[in-house]
């Protein structure tokens, strides 16, 4: 997923605008703890001191109990990435979907790693084979007004199905899903349904496999994309180009997006705010969720995100939804209010993207030249230094399967991300093994860079660029906001966009195949539309191989061993350069009762409540 997730989508990403990755305030290794002591003058009791809110250092288990009633207030700076859950890849975005619609399996707010039924009655049950997902649903969940009626297994056929269609285009069902009987048909248009989805009766779904791939299919029942959708209702929305839906879309969980009583979405202006209700159909008996707040106010535009921060800190019924406290901010937060902190590991990564497939960064050893070049430490300060992470020198997340495989913390062992703060000298070497004999780049054409405007984003853009500049490269940054970063440029070929500094991506679920399928594959790259994922556009045929052989594989260590592998390849090709794993800081005010979703990374609507 991308992070918007705070950027980063995060993106799923996932994030983001600004989003972030991974646990509560990580396990640090001993040389960590030492750095990050010696540049904050902060007792450690105050930072990992636990509150029964759940702030702080997250606690294992967090007190779920609430008071009901209130609005919340959450601050934004940009928007989702798209409000239609069947097309949403945001971490941001999946901040709000997770208290409006009801997937098969969700994460409630301590399942970091595994997901539990929602929609579903129980864990899916997998064939041998791998090539049969039986999928049993609740018979009384109703979907909110003006469809008002009971959720069928039909219902969720459809939201897979029309993740497919051209014009929801979702950006990552033909990742782990596109291995259903009969997609191709339905994609080329040649069959009217996706043929490998049965609905026996109205509370079974079947998912029937080419390949031995039903683990990972099962995985991805956990996001929005199996969340239920009325054909009735939304065939019509979804007829245009691109879909309607997204703004007259029925909610399945505790909380709805405001609407009119046709269904248009009053409560939604894109880049202003996001207004969630109570749904009027939910059923507190058939959903883990508390759902104590009766109203959620998203304000987005919120771009000077020191303000917003100390508003929100200063203020009364505020949390943060997709930026983090700038790094001055945030170290001030860190030691005077530790307690309205919550540094929130994502299971996730942000590097600079470039782009493979066009010139110069198609020659191999140009990249590598950059990747020697970039001083990642210095990146990392615009976030906040060492407090919000280790150094990133791989692709596969820490506290995910393959993370220790591919060399954890110490790297896969390539040169060019051996040194932190760069090496000129490496990097010149490599410049001239590209075909550059003094070192430096002497083409005479711009470099188009597309960054995030505000915040730790832009400045982590601009340091980039500067990082180019030590080469002879000229860069030519573009400032956009997050959202149109992603949708209309890093995530759209066409755009013909040579580096993209802002992407980050955080896991769609714990397994490293979601941290590198979708983002470096060659098959996984969409060719217009603005949902790639793919941003560096990696096609290299013996990894593409290598990923199609490993999503088959089913014992845990084996996998773990072969993505690790792939890792490493991908790391090898210099197609980005990863700069963190990092935390996302979450913020908020004193009356809130704030609880994180230590699966997104971020506060959890449908458990957060007033004091």
């Amino acid at each position: 997923m991308m992070f918007n997730r705070f950027s980063s989508k995060t993106n799923r990403p996932k994030a983001g605008k600004e989003g972030n990755p991974m646990r509560s305030i990580r396990v640090y290794s001993a040389a960590l703890i030492a750095v990050v002591l010696s540049l904050t003058a902060v007792a450690c009791g105050s930072s990992s001191s636990s509150s029964s809110d759940g702030v702080g250092d997250v606690p294992a288990t967090q007190s779920l109990t609430g008071k009901s009633g209130g609005t919340l207030t959450v601050l934004a700076s940009d928007d989702v990435d798209y409000i239609d859950p069947g097309a949403a890849y945001y971490q941001f975005t999946f901040m709000v979907t997770s208290a409006t619609q009801r997937s098969l399996y969700s994460f409630g707010p301590d399942d970091a790693v595994d997901p539990v039924p929602d929609l579903a009655t129980k864990a899916a049950d997998i064939s041998a084979d791998g090539k049969t997902v039986t999928v049993k649903i609740k018979p009384n969940v109703k979907f909110s007004p003006p469809v008002n009626r009971a959720v069928t297994s039909e219902d969720v056929k459809y939201g897979i199905e029309r993740a497919f269609l051209p014009t929801v285009a979702n950006g990552y069902a033909e990742v782990y899903l596109g291995d259903i009987v009969g997609v191709k048909d339905f994609t080329d248009g040649k069959a009217k349904e996706i043929t490998g989805i049965d609905t026996p009766d109205a509370t079974t779904i079947v998912l029937n496999l080419s390949r031995g791939t039903g683990g990972v299919a099962a995985g991805a029942l956990a996001l929005p994309i199996s969340a239920p959708v009325p054909q009735e209702y939304a065939a019509k929305f979804d007829a245009k180009n691109p879909s309607t839906y997204g703004v007259h879309q029925v909610a399945t969980g505790p909380y709805m997006i405001e609407a009119d009583s046709k269904g248009a979405l009053t409560g939604y202006e894109p880049g202003k705010k996001i207004n969630l209700v109570r749904n009027p159909n939910w059923d507190r008996s058939t959903d883990f969720r508390k759902a104590y707040l009766d109203k959620i106010n998203i304000e987005e535009g919120n771009n000077d995100t020191t303000v917003a921060a100390r508003q929100i800190i200063k203020g009364n019924d505020q949390v943060n939804g997709d930026f983090g406290p700038p790094p001055a901010v945030l170290k001030e937060i860190f030691n005077s209010t530790p307690d309205q902190l919550a540094l929130t590991p994502s299971g996730g990564n942000r590097y600079v993207s470039l782009n493979t497939a066009l010139s110069p960064f198609d020659n191999l050893n140009v990249r590598k030249a950059v990747l020697a070049v970039f001083d990642r430490e210095a990146m990392r300060a615009t976030r906040g230094g060492p407090l919000m992470g280790p150094i990133a020198n791989h692709f596969i997340a820490p506290d995910i399967g393959g993370f220790e495989e591919a060399g954890g913390l110490a790297g896969t062992g390539v040169d060019f991300l051996k040194y932190p703060k760069g090496n000129l000298a490496l990097a010149k070497e490599y410049m001239k093994k590209g075909g550059f004999p003094s070192g430096m780049y002497t083409g005479s054409e711009e470099l188009l860079m597309v960054g995030t405007s505000g915040g730790a984003a832009q400045k982590a853009a601009e340091l980039a660029a500067t990082q180019f500049e030590k080469l002879g490269f000229k860069p030519k940054l573009r400032l956009v906001t997050q959202d149109t970063m992603y949708t209309k440029f890093c995530g759209e070929p066409k755009a013909k966009v040579i580096v993209c500094p802002n992407v980050g991506w955080l896991k769609d679920f714990s397994d490293p195949q979601t941290m590198l399928d979708a983002t470096f594959n060659g098959e996984s790259i969409v060719a217009s539309g603005g949902f790639n994922s793919n941003w560096p556009q990696l096609n290299v045929p013996s990894i593409n191989a290598a990923m199609a052989k490993a999503e088959l594989i089913v014992d845990e260590s084996a996998r773990n061993k072969a993505w690790a592998d792939i890792d490493r390849q991908i790391t090898a090709q210099a197609p980005a350069v990863p700069w963190i794993w990092d935390d996302t800081a979450n913020i908020r005010s004193t009356d809130v009762a704030g609880v994180i979703n230590k699966f997104n990374g971020n506060w959890d609507l449908a458990f957060t409540s007033l004091k």
